[in-house]
């Protein structure tokens, strides 16, 4: 049950988008798709898990002095694995990412969990965690790329879902646009839950 409520805590409570607004980097610039959103948020979510174990495991043995740096190790090879894994079976994506991939190792997420959560808990409550902060990740990504594409460009994880008379409005898969988007999306998640708190 307390597993439960942690993935909960990621995925809503404390989204790591619209809650925490940590990863601004990835989420405004690689949403323009709904693929690269999933993408990203999938890659995010797998060194999230990975590297919360790992520093759960070895939160003994870090000397204070050093865990920074033993963090980024940590994170930097998970990153490593997932760069090679997505250059070899997912190519397209691989370049649509970029530079963003690499970028995984120092993202706030993955350093702000590790030294927040994993470094005080247990392997499992860990892994909980960085499920459900991957999940919250991936889903704002998801959910950003969705409508940034659907207003930019009239489709959706590139299937044609306007009509043909539907002009799109091309600065929403441009940098304003996300600003845009992201501004909206979390003026509209502070009104729905002001009301219920």
């Amino acid at each position: 049950m307390k597993l439960l409520k942690i993935i909960k805590n990621g995925i809503i409570t404390e989204n790591p988008t619209f809650r925490l607004v940590l990863g601004m980097c990835p989420t405004l610039a690689v949403t323009t798709a709904a693929a690269n959103g999933i993408g990203m948020g999938l890659a995010t979510a797998f060194v999230l898990i990975f590297s919360n174990l790992v520093v759960s495991l070895l939160k003994d043995f870090i000397p204070k002095q050093v865990r920074i740096p033993a963090y980024i190790v940590i994170a930097a090879t998970f990153v490593t694995v997932v760069d090679m894994i997505m250059e070899a079976y997912f190519p397209v994506l691989y370049k649509s990412l970029g530079l963003f991939i690499p970028l995984i190792v120092v993202n706030c997420i993955i350093l702000g969990r590790a030294e927040a959560f994993a470094s005080k808990n247990t392997p499992l409550a860990s892994v909980a965690d960085g499920i459900g902060m991957g999940i919250g990740f991936t889903l704002s990504l998801t959910l950003l790329g969705i409508i940034r594409e659907l207003l930019g460009a009239g489709t959706i994880f590139g299937v044609k879902v306007m009509p043909q008379a539907f002009n799109p409005a091309v600065i929403m898969i441009l940098p304003p646009g996300a600003f845009i988007t992201l501004g909206l999306l979390l003026g509209l998640l502070n009104k729905l839950t002001a009301k219920t708190e």
